[in-house]
């Protein structure tokens, strides 16, 4: 596709980019790598490089709008969410001022490696737990969606598990959390924006609740929040701790379920690839990695430009706002051989750009991965006859700006 072509006609939230994205991708870092979108304003940046250099200098890019709203909320909406309190203030990804390193190593040292490797055994068992239902499924109607019996509960019953939450079914978190996404990622109606504000004040308020309760259980994260000290020795506010909860849980439960989704779907579509996953050592966590270079989650992440600057040989004003096409920059030709073709085991596999780097890479990276070599795994062992229906139609898509998975994986048995 030519440039001209994919610039003129380009609609992020389109159906056309949603489900075939890639020769807009490879149109736009071919011959315009820093494009400012009108429809959005956001100035989009597609090379592996560029996108690198970014990431790595939070100084000159910040990561300030990072969870803002990509659709302006309408007046009523801002009311509903003032009602529930609803307020992001920096803690994580939004979070350029000095707090952030300290509030990182809150989180990354409760996913550390040792914590990840003891929930393997709990990820196991709740995978077991559904699978078995998903079998009883495809046994009485032989069919079954694996993405809504498996994949976006699995990372939900973890993530409860892991932090210690109790009280609250895994799927209102799921729709809470789903809802956040949607009404901060997406482009949705004004009557929707109001369905979605109502649930994500919703959720504002349990996690709000869920922080401000004391004691904090033993061990649990929010524990481990509200022992953690400012750089100014203050304790860390509720409303910070909430933003840090309200992000560590959406990306822990919804993106994991997503790339666990993508990695079943892919691995149904490639020929001979189940039955080899079920037992082949490292072939999951192989298949995992190839998905998250071609086929990540987070699609696309947001920086301010903090000063006039060159990038990719375009002068960008102070202020721009930037769209980092994180799923663009694994097909990067100057990066990856064959980049379109599925390579498990390719040498520089983990080269690429799906969970970040630098100072706010993704903290939660190593369960992420973990979880989705397990679901793998697990379902090719329980559901080896598993297949998709040959007549099968594309399944729907979720498109929000930075966030994209099939919402649908069927398998007959």
């Amino acid at each position: 596709m030519p440039a001209s072509a994919a610039t003129s006609r380009l609609d992020l939230f389109g159906d056309g980019f949603v489900r075939d994205p890639y020769p807009w991708l490879d149109a736009l870092r071919a011959d315009a790598p820093v494009h400012r979108d009108p429809g959005t304003g956001l100035w989009l940046v597609s090379r592996y490089d560029d996108i690198r250099r970014v990431l790595l200098d939070p100084a000159a890019f910040r990561p300030d709008n990072a969870q803002d709203a990509v659709t302006p909320l309408s007046v009523g909406v801002l009311r509903v969410l003032a009602r529930a309190g609803f307020k992001l203030p920096p803690a994580l990804a939004n979070n350029g001022t000095d707090s952030h390193h300290g509030l990182r190593r809150v989180v990354t040292r409760f996913f550390n490696a040792q914590r990840v490797a003891a929930a393997v055994p709990v990820i196991e068992r709740i995978a077991d737990e559904l699978l078995d239902a998903a079998r009883r499924r495809l046994d009485a109607t032989g069919s079954c969606d694996l993405f809504e019996a498996y994949a976006q509960i699995l990372p939900c019953r973890v993530l409860m598990e892991l932090l210690g939450i109790d009280g609250v079914d895994p799927a209102t978190l799921i729709r809470w959390s789903d809802a956040s996404l949607e009404l901060f990622w997406g482009r949705p109606t004004p009557e929707r924006q109001l369905e979605l504000a109502v649930l994500a004040g919703e959720f504002h308020q349990w996690l709000t609740a869920t922080v401000s309760t004391a004691p904090a259980r033993p061990g649990s994260f929010v524990e481990a929040l509200t022992r953690h000290r400012l750089p100014d020795g203050r304790p860390v506010d509720v409303e910070t701790a909430v933003g840090a909860c309200f992000f560590v849980f959406v990306a822990g439960q919804s993106t994991t379920g997503q790339l666990i989704s993508t990695t079943l779907h892919r691995a149904l579509t490639e020929p001979g690839l189940w039955a080899r996953a079920a037992h082949e050592p490292g072939l999951a966590e192989a298949w995992v990695e190839e998905v998250l270079r071609r086929e990540p989650p987070v699609t696309t992440w947001r920086r301010v430009a903090a000063e006039p600057v060159a990038l990719g040989g375009v002068d960008v004003p102070a202020g721009a706002r930037l769209l980092l096409m994180l799923m663009g920059s694994g097909s990067d030709p100057e990066v990856f051989d064959a980049p379109d073709r599925m390579c498990p085991h390719r040498a520089n596999a983990r080269h690429h750009l799906s969970f970040g780097v630098g100072r706010h890479r993704c903290p939660g990276a190593s369960l992420a991965r973990t979880e989705a070599a397990v679901a793998l795994r697990a379902a090719a062992r329980r559901l080896p006859h598993a297949r998709t229906a040959p007549t099968a139609e594309q399944p729907p898509i979720l498109g929000l700006l930075s966030f994209r998975a099939p919402l649908q994986v069927h398998v007959t048995a």
